[in-house]
């Protein structure tokens, strides 16, 4: 009975037994083409597995990916893995003080300039306010990137910087320049210590760190030629202000080191 309905079916018209038929010549025709495409590409790479061994296609892959796994780590190589906990523990801080240095360095001219920000030496300071500004982002990366720990006194050295800057910018430019040369020279020796106990270490394992102190070392220096230049010593106790203000410079390193 299957058999009878089957045959029984009434046939497609004409004109679509002949579209059918262009449809199963099509996809004859496309079997066909991939059946050879695919046999091309099946000796080509045979022939091709005789010039280009798998140790070589091996190698090619190590060289790419060697160059992206050094840049990766390279990335985050400023002082490398420590040794042992002693060294881990000066390493962080050394990170730690001059994190909490440049923070205060920019305190101090943030308070300059919220005395002298409209005077014709508001361009000067925030020009090296500018400088500190990249070295104490430098340093959050250090200190996030290698998850140390920032001093606890990062509060205190906001009120202690920001008034400090203040109260000598309003004895003029001279007691801002003052206050600049007193500070920037502390922290310019400082760095030069720090570069003198890495060097008598291991210059090469701690070359990426001692660039970025180095570098900002200069800067430090620069700001304090700056503030010479620009009349530091002309104010009324400069030396008297400069040494008091650099006592206080050490003990807030000393205590930065530790807390």
């Amino acid at each position: 009975m299957a058999l009878l309905r089957h045959n029984c079916a009434p046939r497609p018209p004409p004109d679509v037994q002949c579209q059918l038929a262009h449809i199963c010549c099509f996809f004859h025709n496309a079997d066909i083409l991939l059946t050879s495409t695919h046999r091309a590409a099946r000796t080509a790479f045979c022939d091709w597995s005789h010039v280009v061994s798998p140790a070589m296609i091996r190698q090619c892959l190590k060289c790419r990916a060697v160059p992206v796994l050094q840049q990766s780590a390279r990335a985050y190589s400023i002082f490398p893995t420590p040794l042992d906990s002693e060294e881990k523990e000066m390493l962080h801080r050394i990170v730690r003080v001059d994190h909490a240095g440049e923070y205060g360095a920019n305190r101090i001219y943030a308070g300059q300039m919220a005395v002298l920000g409209r005077s014709k030496t508001g361009p000067l300071i925030q020009e090296m306010w500018d400088q500190e500004k990249k070295h104490l982002q430098k340093f959050n990366e250090i200190l996030s990137e290698n998850r140390v720990r920032p001093t606890a006194l990062l509060p205190l050295w906001n009120i202690a910087g920001f008034a400090l800057g203040a109260s000598t910018a309003l004895l003029g430019k001279e007691g801002a320049m003052a206050c600049t040369v007193a500070v920037e020279e502390s922290i310019s020796a400082h760095y030069n210590s720090q570069i003198r106990a890495l060097m008598e270490k291991d210059p090469e394992r701690y070359t990426e760190l001692l660039q970025v102190i180095k570098e900002f070392r200069d800067d430090e220096i620069e700001h304090h030629d700056t503030g010479l230049e620009h009349d530091a010593e002309m104010v009324p106790g400069y030396w008297l202000m400069k040494n008091v203000i650099q006592l206080g410079c050490k003990v807030a390193i000393y205590v930065s080191q530790r807390v």
